[in-house]
């Protein structure tokens, strides 16, 4: 039997969930239709569903049609939740579109015709209310063939020959068979569906079950099963949460087989659910083709691939307006935070952010009907009555043209620089990072830690403080120095290059725009166009459409929002508009929106533009637009172009620049630093220095052998600050600032070392905090909750994982040591995992000596040598 999973999608209204029942219906999944009306539909099991009767989330359903096993994932229409609609459409084999026969091809068709294409789905259309008076078959299917594409082929006509000849126009070997033959063979026909070179039309009225059962018998008949691995592999489409609280993980099997207790990573499958409506069934495992729903997964998000399956890319469709959320009075935004990032896991879309600037939490939303559904969601699940402010636009930047941008980071004892070249890309690109750099220039492992910095956060622009997008940025250059570079010198050196670039360039503030078709009596086109003109529009010639005249074009999301309401006012009721998001285009106001905004560059303390560099034994800043000759590494493009002007200009005489050599540096930092501490044998008192024949591996402290697999190591935390003296030094004028320098550290330590890495915090003391899982950068950190000790967490971890993983903590808590070994764990003190983070440091660089070669990591004097 045919394992098949579809997809029904559909503009607002267009019929589609009745069509869903009566498909059910007539496969006897379900004894009687519900309907939207009467609120008794079978996949909108949701109180607010039934109330407004649109769908708001995704359902699947399950039934059988002759030698086809079909999994239907119903999905919303309302273009406010377009966002989880497209999350649906990467685990597809094939789309239901549903159009409405009275209303044609409308704006949201276009955008869901266009994500299918992106998403490669093949699709069956099925024109729906054709009961209605007035509906023209033929004009509807010329319709179709002009707006949507000209493979769309009427297919409740196969056995006449003109259905053959405009099936045979749509591929070159169905039309060699059609000239001998005068036949298509239905094997072709698959094909050519599968490869959307065809795209099936049926039509009916799901209301009174009529042109269903035809739709049923082609749609099972025309697809074919896809070919699936003997490699498990799934995807994942959707985050929610059952009426208990679970947290459940939507997914389709792409490969093999999946059971319960399965190790994903380091979770367990505990459960797995196969829903059909509101009711289902548990199996112990399931094949590949099926979409199920597992509990156990805590870290997952949609999108992931497990096993052999990749990540996806990221969604086309993205709120364009944020709004403030109001809470009520008595209500924490520390407290409501956590909460409001459980609802982000399930709607990803929605960008929860906390502006320290303005104290308040921000959350980008689709539209008006989204925070109704928002307010009604939250005082359901967490009994808090939210109200949002007014919509602003999202707007973003990008450059116009490409540039060099540079940071180095260089205080006391701290070693970083990083050269980045950013280029501007096609809209709707988004960052796309790179590495051009020579490993004998920067070692692999810094090459990848910059690239992670880059990655690990949204980088605002210097206009408005708006995210940037849009652009390619390439590591062409960096240098670590063999001593001196800790935790966090290159996240820090990385942002700064990220915005002296962005100083030095000609940046671009973007806003959001709408693809439009706007119908209106033909009298009134006039009107139309002075209006789209007003509103800094674009639109082609207008076209006759009987009585009509149809402008085309795409204007500001920003001018367009109400437009459809004075449309309805000017044309009493005759005119219609449909919209469809475009993407991002330079903004039509820019200079009324930067000066609106407020924003200083320069004064934003939260990301400087300016480097950090050492002189005499302490740091000094280096603004933005000097800081380019103030830099250790050459531009590699100034090096090409300087390599160019000797070619053409040999007798160019050089600059004469000074440089300072690593000794000297070294030799500067002895002074002053160590100055006051007497002499170099007292110095050495409180360090190990090993020479480098000398580096001795971490030892195991376990007395039992580790199981093979993947590596955990646990940190407590405040056991670590108080441990090391200059973490406690920190601690005690500022805890925040230790906690920050010690995770920066371990950031590092993780990128060079490659393990899980999980440090854990006290916060038993705070009344009714729960347990708080977050990621910071690379690494994982756990706030305990209330009542638990980070020594019960770390105690109860060992207890259920030392078995399965490597699992070593990190503490010189003495009793928490013994309990520790007692589960078989390795064990490292506070000092072993400082001297052990050192070594593994230190043998970076030896490596990285070894690897370049002495000569190559004297920079400076080469330098010296050429300028003389």
């Amino acid at each position: 039997m045919k394992k098949i999973v579809t997809g029904i999608l559909a503009h607002v209204d267009a019929g589609k969930t009745t069509l869903s029942e009566s498909l059910l219906y007539t496969s006897g999944a379900i004894r009687k239709m519900g309907k939207v009306d009467t609120k008794d539909a079978f996949l909108d099991t949701d109180e607010m569903e039934r109330a407004r009767g649109i769908t708001i989330y995704s359902k699947q359903a399950r039934f059988v049609w002759k030698d086809c096993e079909i999994t239907l994932l119903d999905t919303p229409g309302h273009v406010d939740f377009s966002a989880e609609m497209e999350r649906t459409l990467q685990v597809l084999d094939y789309a239901i579109l549903v159009i409405s026969g009275a209303d044609g091809v409308q704006g949201h068709t276009h955008t869901l015709w266009n994500l299918l294409q992106k998403y490669q789905i093949p699709v069956f259309l099925f024109v729906n209310k054709m009961d209605q008076p007035g509906v023209d078959r033929d004009a509807l299917m010329e319709e179709l063939k002009s707006r949507l594409d000209s493979g769309c082929v009427d297919f409740t006509r196969t056995d006449c020959v003109q259905f053959r000849e405009e099936a045979a126009m749509c591929d070159e070997k169905a039309l060699e068979q059609f000239l001998e033959t005068e036949q298509v063979e239905d094997g072709l026909l698959r094909r050519m569906i599968s490869e959307r070179k065809i795209f099936p039309c049926y039509f009916g009225a799901a209301l009174r079950n009529t042109g269903v059962e035809d739709f049923l018998q082609g749609f099972t008949k025309y697809v074919r099963e896809p070919e699936y691995t003997s490699e498990f592999g799934a995807r994942i489409f959707k985050i929610s949460r059952d009426n208990q609280g679970n947290r459940l993980t939507h997914l389709k099997v792409t490969g093999g087989v999946l059971k319960v207790k399965d190790l994903i990573g380091e979770e367990k499958i505990n459960q797995i659910r196969v829903y059909s409506g509101e009711k289902y069934e548990t199996p112990v495992q399931v094949e590949a083709g099926s979409v199920c729903v597992v509990t156990g997964l805590s870290e997952t998000c949609p999108g992931d691939g497990l096993g052999v399956e990749n990540t996806s890319f990221l969604p086309v469709l993205e709120p364009v307006l944020t709004c403030r959320l109001q809470l009520p009075e008595g209500v924490d935004a520390a407290q409501m935070l956590p909460k409001l990032r459980m609802l982000e896991e399930e709607q990803p879309e929605l960008h929860i952010v906390w502006d320290e600037k303005l104290q308040e939490i921000q959350a980008q939303i689709m539209g008006e009907v989204q925070t109704e559904i928002l307010k009604n969601l939250m005082e359901k699940r967490f009994g808090v009555s939210v109200s949002f402010g007014d919509a602003n636009i999202v707007y973003k930047e990008t450059i116009a043209g490409p540039v060099e941008g540079v940071g180095h980071f260089e205080p006391l004892r701290h070693y970083a620089e990083v050269h980045l070249w950013m280029e501007p890309m096609p809209s709707g690109n988004g960052i796309v990072l790179e590495a051009d750099c020579s490993e004998d220039m920067l070692d692999k492992n810094w090459q990848r830690l910059i690239l992670t910095h880059l990655a690990e956060r949204e980088h605002p622009g210097v206009l408005t403080g708006a995210p940037i997008t849009d652009m390619k940025i390439t590591l062409i250059a960096g240098r670590a120095h063999l001593k001196h570079t800790e935790g966090g010198d290159f996240r820090q050196a990385t942002y700064r290059a990220v915005r002296q670039g962005l100083m030095e360039a000609e940046s671009v503030l973007l806003e959001p725009y709408y693809d439009f078709r706007l119908e209106v009596p033909e009298q009134m086109i006039g009107r139309a166009m002075t209006d789209i003109e007003k509103m800094h529009g674009v639109f082609a010639a207008p076209e006759r459409e009987g009585e009509f005249a149809v402008l085309t074009g795409f204007a500001p999301v920003a001018t367009m929002q109400n437009y459809q309401k004075e449309i309805a006012a000017y044309t009493k009721g005759y005119g219609k508009i449909f919209l469809s998001l475009k993407g991002y285009e330079p903004c039509h106001n820019a200079e009324e929106v930067i000066a609106l905004s407020g924003y200083d560059a320069q004064s934003d303390a939260e990301n400087p533009s300016a480097s950090v560099f050492c002189s005499h034994g302490s740091g000094f800043l280096v603004p933005w637009n000097e800081v380019k000759d103030h830099m250790h590494v050459e531009s590699p493009l100034l090096s090409a172009q300087e390599e160019a002007s000797e070619i053409l200009q040999p007798e160019r005489h050089s600059v004469e620049e000074e440089w300072l050599g690593i000794d000297e540096i070294d030799e500067i930092i002895e002074k002053t630093f160590y100055a006051n501490r007497g002499t170099k044998s007292a110095r050495r008192k409180g360090v190990v220095r090993r020479k480098r024949a000398e580096y001795i591996a971490p030892v195991s402290r376990s007395y039992t052998p580790k199981p093979a697999g993947e590596e955990y190591l646990l940190v407590d935390g405040y056991n670590i600050i108080f441990a090391w003296d200059d973490l406690k030094e920190l601690a005690a004028v500022n805890m925040d600032s230790a906690r920050g320098k010690l995770l920066d550290e371990l950031c590092d330590y993780q990128a060079m070392r490659k393990c899980h890495l999980i440090v854990v915090f006290d916060a038993y003391r705070v009344v009714g905090h729960p347990t708080e899982v977050s990621d910071y950068h690379n690494i994982h950190v756990v706030y305990t909750k209330e009542a638990e000790t980070a020594d019960q967490y770390i105690e109860k971890f060992a207890h259920e994982n030392a078995s399965r993983f490597r699992v070593t903590v990190a503490t010189s808590d003495g009793l928490e040591q013994i309990i520790i070994q007692g589960e078989g764990c390795s064990l490292l003190s506070a000092q072993d995992l400082k001297t052990e983070m050192e070594q593994v440091r230190r043998s970076l660089r030896e490596n990285y000596l070894e690897k370049s070669g002495a000569e190559k990591n004297r920079p400076f004097e080469e330098a010296l040598k050429k300028q003389e």
